[in-house]
């Protein structure tokens, strides 16, 4: 009696194994690599954002990097959240770019500054600051944008449902922050000295 209920838990745990592997949503390596170097580029923006108040940055300019500190922030939490969830490994948000498994440094993502333009970004004060934020951001965006691109066009990824509306939101996000920057940046360049 003993062994047949062995025998039936048994079964119930391999059926509910197998249930799962069916209910929980396909994703690719792809997938997993896009998710998980956003995160880096992510935290690039947001530590770029960021110093709009202790860089003299003009209230335009102060308001787009709010904007850009929150929903980044928000959108690394949901990164690692899915990446826990699928059990792969979560890299660290390095604002000096993607961590992968046993890379001694972290490595840059399509558009993410160097290390030179971030220090100097960090060194500019006012409408200087502005000046190389707007165009360092719309740099920063279209290598997102970039990411999406090489998602997409990779065999069988983003068909899970959040990795597309995450890459079709940061297409449609960023490009619109693409498009009011360049329009800052421009009324910038008619702007006196």
């Amino acid at each position: 009696m003993k062994r047949f209920f062995l025998l039936i838990a048994g079964l119930a745990c391999a059926q509910s194994q197998a249930a799962a592997q069916l209910a929980a949503p396909p994703f690719t390596t792809a997938d997993v690599e896009f998710m998980s170097g956003m995160i880096g580029h992510h935290a690039q923006a947001v530590e770029m954002a960021g110093w709009a108040p202790s860089h003299g940055a003009s209230g335009s300019v102060r308001a787009l990097c709010e904007r850009i500190v929150v929903a980044q922030r928000d959108e690394i939490a949901f990164l690692q959240r899915w990446l826990r969830e699928r059990h792969q490994d979560v890299p660290p948000a390095d604002p000096r770019g993607h961590v992968m498994p046993g890379m001694d440094h972290p490595m840059l993502m399509p558009g993410m500054l160097t290390p030179p333009q971030m220090a100097q970004l960090d060194s500019a004060r006012g409408s200087t600051f502005d000046r190389l934020f707007l165009q360092y951001m719309i740099q920063h965006h279209q290598g997102a944008i970039t990411m999406v691109n090489r998602l997409l066009a990779s065999q069988g990824a983003a068909q899970d449902g959040p990795v597309f509306r995450f890459a079709s939101d940061v297409n449609a996000d960023q490009s619109t922050e693409i498009n009011r920057m360049q329009l800052m940046l421009d009324a910038l360049e008619r702007s006196p000295p």
